[in-house]
């Protein structure tokens, strides 16, 4: 198999040990106290300002315009249609503009 196969099994099986390890370190507790529970909801929003960030600093027109769409379609929407209109518009203006 290819490097880039080896790296990707590792990526996953890494994935879900830390959150079956997440899990069972969690499930040992009767009750989680409210500051952990915050922090754990914070988490994917986290995540995503770590994806967006980069392309919103450094960006061009086209990934610009792919986030000011995506937050004009989050606003109204949900996550998984903002994430699938952005990147749609994203690969159109990329592919339009070279």
């Amino acid at each position: 198999m290819s490097t880039t196969v080896w790296i990707i099994l590792a990526g996953a099986v890494m994935t879900y040990l830390t959150r079956a390890g997440g899990h069972m370190v969690l499930s040992r507790f009767p009750r989680i106290h409210p500051r952990v529970e915050a922090g754990l909801n914070a988490v994917p929003a986290a995540v995503l300002t770590t994806l967006v960030a980069p392309a919103a600093m450094q960006g061009g027109v086209p990934e610009l315009t792919a986030l000011a769409v995506g937050v004009v379609v989050g606003w109204f929407t949900g996550l998984m249609p903002m994430f699938f209109t952005a990147a749609a518009v994203l690969i159109l203006l990329r592919n339009v503009m070279g």
